[in-house]
């Protein structure tokens, strides 16, 4: 899991499109060297030179690859929002299709590259726009869930806030760990679907 860290912050926020891009560059640049390399050895020359920049301007946009890492963590975060859920079948007896729909789009959310997804796991440590990122996803994602599963009329809980709060951080989690681990994308998703499906038919 991620850990905290002082120093893992950008130092600089591009203003301008040029100065965007570059920085676009060399985030793009560090996922394909942390991939290829591991993230010991993903060091921030090699960072600079896949991204064909001096390594002084990198520094000028990240401290140190703790950093660029963080913000890798941030973006991925930031892709997760569930696109589909206003289009779904909310009559009876298709609540397993809307179990489905939510945890495959966790699943797409996790399947660009196993082995970054592990670095972040493994190597991440927290920046304060990281832990505001996180903070923020998570309030949508539950208000996202927590909208779909009222208005349904299979699901059969005590408590729907506390029932959302408990699927959305099943499937999350498990979804994230799982595909960083490699294993069966198939087999982690019928048993995610039964499972949470089960829970909320009461």
């Amino acid at each position: 899991m991620p850990t905290n860290s002082r120093d893992v912050g950008p130092r600089r926020k591009p203003s301008q499109v040029r100065a965007e891009l570059t920085r676009d560059r060399i985030l793009t640049a560090a996922a394909h060297v942390f991939s290829e390399h591991g993230y010991a050895a993903g060091t921030t020359n090699r960072i600079a030179e896949r991204a064909r920049v001096s390594i002084g301007s990198l520094y000028q946009y990240f401290p140190n690859k703790d950093a660029i890492l963080a913000e890798l963590m941030v973006r991925h975060i930031d892709r997760g929002t569930w696109t589909d859920a206003d289009r779904l079948d909310f009559s009876p007896g298709s609540l397993e299709s809307v179990v489905r729909a939510l945890v495959r789009d966790a699943i797409d959310n996790h399947r660009d590259d196993p082995r970054l997804l592990r670095i972040m796991i493994e190597e991440g440590q927290v920046s304060d726009a990281l832990r505001d990122t996180i903070t923020r996803h998570g309030a949508q994602r539950v208000a996202q869930v927590r909208d779909v599963f009222a208005r349904h009329p299979d699901v059969h809980v005590r408590d729907l806030d506390t029932a959302v709060e408990l699927v959305v951080f099943t499937v999350e989690l498990n979804t994230h760990r799982l595909a960083a681990l490699k294993r069966d994308v198939e087999t982690i998703e019928n048993e995610l679907v039964d499972m949470v499906t089960r829970y909320l038919g009461g």
